[in-house]
């Protein structure tokens, strides 16, 4: 399959956008009435009856759809298509369960659809706050149908961004807080939505002007890495080597503050010591 063109990007879109509504009408159900909440492996990631029937809505439309495209959903794995197409639909039906389950409404429907793992088409869709953002690969960013692009903050130190940690904070060292430490120290503010796909639309819209995260899956980041690159921003590992989708890591701005971002998070632990010398 090739690289499919800008009509069929916009209607590859347009399925997405289909999927994430009903799937978003599904949580707004739920929403304050869960019946089943249960941890999985690690501790604090949990699931919902909300997550399952959420995804149900996606797959059954996109498999009607698009019968022909694989499709990676979060909580059933790879559940359809050929693992040699060039092409992946990446689900996440309920980005924020955590805040979800407690009634926090910081969470979204995340769907996208790559190409050679990089993402052409992205959705998010927020159903408490009614914020529908979409893009497709050179067609642009919207957000309620409305064309949005990043922030122009210039300095770290005028930037406001956002971060997570990760359900395996408990386990490792590596655990982004000393990188949390440092940054709310050099800029005007961190903050901790807990939704990636919400904090990567919050960057695209220039709500914030960078987002960094370590231990995400790609479910959480595609979507709004799509819309963030068509917003006009930019998307890179740490070190602002290119992003790679299983990594885990990425490091996300308005382009402007992104290699002083990085060479903050660089330069974090050094920070760390000689602050507490002090």
């Amino acid at each position: 399959m090739t690289y499919p063109p800008s009509k069929q990007r916009q209607t590859y879109l347009d399925i997405a956008t289909e999927a994430a509504l009903n799937a978003g009408a599904k949580l707004n159900y739920y929403y304050g009435n869960l019946q089943q909440v249960r941890e999985k492996a690690t501790p604090g990631d949990l699931i919902t009856e909300a997550d399952t029937a959420s995804e149900n809505i996606i797959i059954e439309l996109l498999q009607r759809h698009c019968p022909e495209l694989p499709i990676h959903a979060e909580e059933s794995g790879q559940i359809s298509g050929s693992s040699e197409s060039p092409f992946l639909w990446m689900i996440d039906p309920l980005d924020g369960t955590v805040n979800y389950a407690h009634g926090y409404p910081m969470f979204s429907v995340s769907i996208a659809l790559l190409y050679n793992e990089q993402p052409i088409v992205g959705v998010v869709y927020n159903p408490y706050r009614n914020e529908l953002f979409r893009a497709a690969e050179g067609l642009g960013a919207t957000l309620n149908r409305q064309p949005i692009h990043v922030s122009t903050t210039e300095t770290l130190k005028d930037s406001l961004l956002v971060t997570g940690f990760a359900y395996d904070r408990r386990q490792t060292k590596d655990n982004n807080y000393i990188e949390f430490c440092c940054l709310t120290h050099q800029t005007q503010g961190v903050r901790r939505g807990g939704s990636a796909a919400l904090d990567l639309t919050d960057v695209a819209c220039g709500r914030l002007d960078g987002y960094w995260e370590r231990g995400i899956q790609p479910w959480d980041m595609s979507a709004g890495i799509c819309i963030l690159r068509e917003a006009g921003g930019f998307v890179t590992a740490y070190d602002e080597s290119p992003l790679k989708i299983h990594s885990g890591r990425l490091l996300a701005t308005n382009h402007k503050i992104h290699s002083q971002l990085s060479e903050a998070l660089k330069s974090a632990k050094d920070w760390f010591i000689d602050y507490y010398k002090s």
